[in-house]
């Protein structure tokens, strides 16, 4: 640790519910061990762009009163922003950085790389250590930081729940929660018509919010891990159907998911961490499940509606925890180090190597690949909650 002792904290990437609860307990515990907490608003741009200590775009000081109720809410108050300061282009440069200052930043022909820049502005701010709340893409800078030798203790949250080292993240609980309720909802307008209803969820590279939400909802789904057969899932399907009473058969899809053979089809300009948006595999599947079995589909997307509003029960307990964890590392000069949960039980491990990517559904242990549905069996001893890899 540095001899300042002001705590930053940020978040970064897609909000999830319980980053607020996150905040309010950093706030809290750092009261307790007399540590100033300064929010760093929009995530890496703040350390970015910000152009003073006191710059109220991106500089807020948090007290126990101004985040006394935030934990009851959604989204986060800091709110944030996918900037990766490794690869600011030209257009983007800060405004306010002298031209002498712009020519010693590295280059590698399309991007800057303002790490630098980063550094120095928790030099301004006094920050001793910082509080990094994202998923990979966030967490990767968090990395460059520690490497560079700052203090960072990171904390993870994603819906997709994919981040290496943790068996949870903050949001998860939540997204599958609400996908679960939607699904519930929606049966009886698929039933009532009689079709094939496709829930499109997020899942990038990993399939655990549909194989999670297809565990709690029965129903089949297809995750990123393991293409799928696309004639024999429009057999399970009609199989589903024609069993079923209200003749409806339901199938929950990753983002990420694909079918065997085909392209994965992406578009748009890519993000700040390399990322372009991938087709829709909703509407394509539903056109593919529509031309093999001449069944009337209907397509929803349970994406962005399930990181919206408070989180449940279980993201505000783990978020509160794992920021009391945080602060405890920091009291006790520990950084370089993210919170996590590992074989049920909380802990603390190095920050995740973004080389290694996402965390996996173990294919073998979890998912049905004959039947495409979540394995049921083989449960006893495996932890309470979403253990395994």
């Amino acid at each position: 640790m540095t001899g300042n002792e002001r705590i930053g904290i940020l978040t970064g990437g897609g909000d999830v519910p319980g980053l607020n609860p996150v905040i309010k307990s950093v706030v809290y515990g750092g009261s307790e061990i007399r540590r100033q907490v300064i929010g760093i608003r929009k995530g890496w741009e703040g350390l970015t762009y910000m152009t003073s200590a006191e710059d109220p775009t991106y500089i807020r000081d948090l007290t126990r009163d101004n985040t006394r109720t935030i934990d009851r809410t959604g989204g986060t108050v800091l709110h944030t922003s996918r900037t990766n300061p490794r690869r600011i282009p030209e257009s983007k440069l800060p405004k306010h950085l002298p031209k002498e200052q712009l020519k010693k930043l590295p280059f590698d022909g399309k991007t800057y790389d303002l790490t630098s820049i980063v550094l120095a502005n928790l030099e301004r701010l006094e920050i001793g250590c910082l509080v990094a709340i994202g998923g990979d893409d966030t967490l990767s800078f968090a990395s460059v930081l520690s490497k560079a030798g700052f203090p960072v203790v990171a904390i993870p949250k994603t819906m997709d729940n994919d981040v290496q080292g943790t068996e949870y993240c903050v949001g998860f609980s939540t997204a599958v929660t609400r996908a679960k309720q939607s699904i519930t909802r929606q049966r009886t307008t698929v039933g009532s018509h009689e079709r094939i209803g496709i829930f499109r969820i997020f899942g990038r590279d990993a399939g655990f919010t549909a194989l999670y939400t297809a565990y709690v909802t029965s129903t089949r789904c297809l995750i990123p891990e393991h293409p799928f057969d696309l004639d024999r899932m429009c057999g399970l399907l009609m199989e589903d159907k024609a069993n079923n009473p209200s003749h409806y058969s339901l199938v929950v899809v990753s983002e990420g998911a694909i079918w065997k053979d085909a392209q994965v089809k992406e578009y748009g300009e890519a993000d700040a961490y390399g990322h372009r948006k991938k087709a829709d595999i909703g509407h394509a599947l539903a056109e593919e499940v529509h031309t093999r079995t001449g069944q009337e589909t209907m397509v929803s997307d349970l994406t962005y509606d399930l990181r919206s509003g408070e989180p449940d029960a279980i993201d505000q307990l783990v978020a509160i925890t794992f920021a009391n964890i945080a602060v405890e590392l920091i009291r006790d000069g520990v950084a370089g180090r993210m919170v996590g949960i590992q074989s049920g039980h909380y802990g603390h491990v190095p920050l995740p190597d973004s080389s290694a990517g996402a965390r996996k559904v173990d294919v073998a242990t979890l998912y049905n690949t004959d039947r495409y549905r979540p394995n049921y069996g083989s449960k006893l001893g495996a932890p309470l909650l979403f253990g395994g890899s």
